[in-house]
């Protein structure tokens, strides 16, 4: 009887617990993401530096032509932290060059909250707001 009884206060613990211990673990991957979003944008700006120019436009999950050696360690080909998948993007979405995120699987609130550790909090205005079909990081305008 004894050991149903601690079964069961561990089992509530679990209960109590299991929400935060998931709340932490989104924060983390946005947090992961955030980074990730900035340091490829740098890697954009150093290819920029170095050339002259930026790649041209690509689609999603697939290597920028000549950002092999930018983003050796980057995990452009892989899914974002947050879902979707990397893309670049070069003279679309109303900005000359940008890092996106094509449809991760965060709401809008979520996206908002990740917007505040990179920017100003607003999706609409900033370095990084939303596009169509995902959200952008705006090297320049």
């Amino acid at each position: 009887m004894e050991i149903m009884i601690v079964v069961a206060i561990i089992g509530l613990l679990s209960i109590i617990g299991l929400p935060n211990m998931l709340q932490a673990g989104q924060a983390s991957r946005d947090k992961r993401f955030a980074r990730n979003v900035v340091t490829a944008a740098h890697a954009f700006l150093q290819f920029s530096l170095m050339t002259g120019d930026y790649p041209p436009d690509n689609l999603p999950a697939q290597m920028p032509i000549g950002m092999e050696g930018y983003l050796s360690r980057f995990p452009w080909e892989q899914d974002t932290a947050i879902g979707g998948q990397w893309d670049w993007d070069y003279n679309v979405f109303g900005v000359i060059a940008g890092v996106s995120v094509k449809s991760p699987n965060r709401t809008a609130e979520q996206m908002r909250a990740i917007d505040e550790v990179i920017d100003d909090g607003s999706l609409d205005s900033g370095i990084f707001r939303v596009r169509s079909g995902g959200y952008i990081y705006v090297i320049e305008e």
